[in-house]
């Protein structure tokens, strides 16, 4: 049976979204010489997104590139992204830009709708924070968009995985990881639980791997060591580390999460089951969100350069674009180790 139509939305419903009149949302979609503050303009270019505007609507409007900058994340809720997006807010302000935000929440299909109506109205350029297999058919649809994009003179950057041939920055979560595996076992950790998210999260799995390579290089024997998924939120590090103080208590004498959120729930679960940390355990993550420096014991972790990763997608997304057909540019972060209470040395 055929699915209905989606229902066409209009003008009137994306500036009553947006809180703005019909004349100011007709101005910038419609590509009008008239000046539109840029908070109004961002206002309407986010509400068509959302109601998703239909790109043959938006076609038929745009007359002329935006000043607007996309980004299409895959969660606008973690404190890490919440970062990058005011660093390429503050870069993109340099050059008289804007930048509108869309989340795709991890939906594959919904990333690339919202993709494909983003850029029907015509931004600058396009940041897109995920990753993804260039030869899964998921990866070659969203390849052959982003290529259409550009060919109509749009600049795509990628800030994640680098598998398919955009500019992307990305960060070396493998080898800043293995930063904090060395550091564990030079401090005479030896029983290690590693809480490593979940394994179609790319970031995860690399530092895993990290993780690994820095324990079993400092002298950890592999039989030590325990890998153990969870989901990639404080709810999942709570649960995981409740679970290891019931069944197996004084196996482990560190846990190493993915990320900063995850190692939040652990302490939290150390704390309710009298657990002291670090003087019976010591937890480490990796981010170095805001909160890191804040909860008790502050949490050693691994951090990553946010602001610089968001200015550098911003310069990079306005840089002239080459040869369609030339490799993409690639650049890449490194995290630094930052050791707080959360460890000892034993």
């Amino acid at each position: 049976m055929p699915h209905p139509a989606r229902p066409t939305v209009t003008l009137r419903e994306v500036a009553a979204a947006a809180g703005v009149s019909v004349a100011t949302a007709s101005r910038v979609l419609g590509g009008s010489a008239r000046t539109v503050s840029a908070e109004n303009a961002r206002k309407v270019l986010e509400a068509a997104s959302e109601l998703r505007y239909t790109a043959d609507v938006a076609a038929r409007a745009m007359r002329r590139k935006s000043d607007s900058i996309a980004l299409v994340a895959d969660d606008l809720t973690t404190p890490s992204i919440a970062q990058v997006v005011a660093a390429m807010e503050r870069q993109a302000r340099t050059v008289d830009a804007f930048v509108t935000v869309s989340a795709a929440g991890g939906d594959t299909r919904r990333q690339l709708e919202t993709v494909r109506t983003v850029c029907a109205f015509r931004p600058r350029a396009l940041v897109i924070t995920s990753s993804w297999t260039a030869t899964t058919a998921y990866g070659a649809r969203l390849a052959e968009e982003l290529h259409a994009y550009e060919r109509r003179g749009g600049r795509v950057v990628i800030y994640g995985d680098m598998d398919a041939p955009f500019d992307a920055i990305g960060v070396d979560d493998r080898g800043s990881a293995r930063l904090m595996g060395a550091h564990l076992a030079a401090t005479g950790h030896r029983r290690i639980a590693i809480l490593a998210g979940t394994r179609e999260r790319t970031f995860a799995a690399a530092r895993t791997t990290g993780f690994l390579e820095g324990l079993l290089g400092g002298g950890v024997d592999v039989r030590d060591i325990r890998v153990i998924d969870c989901p990639v939120n404080r709810a999942g590090g709570y649960a995981v580390t409740s679970r290891l103080i019931e069944e197996s208590p004084g196996e482990f004498d560190a846990l190493m999460a993915v990320n900063d959120t995850i190692a939040v729930g652990a302490l939290s679960a150390c704390r309710a089951a009298g657990v002291d940390v670090p003087g019976r355990l010591s937890v480490t993550g990796f981010d170095d969100i805001p909160l890191a420096a804040d909860v008790t014991p502050r949490l050693t972790t691994v951090a990553l350069p946010f602001a610089e990763i968001g200015e550098r997608s911003i310069r990079l997304a306005l840089t002239v674009a080459g040869r369609p057909d030339r490799p993409g540019v690639r650049q890449t972060v490194t995290g630094r180790l930052v050791v707080r209470q959360s460890s000892k040395v034993i």
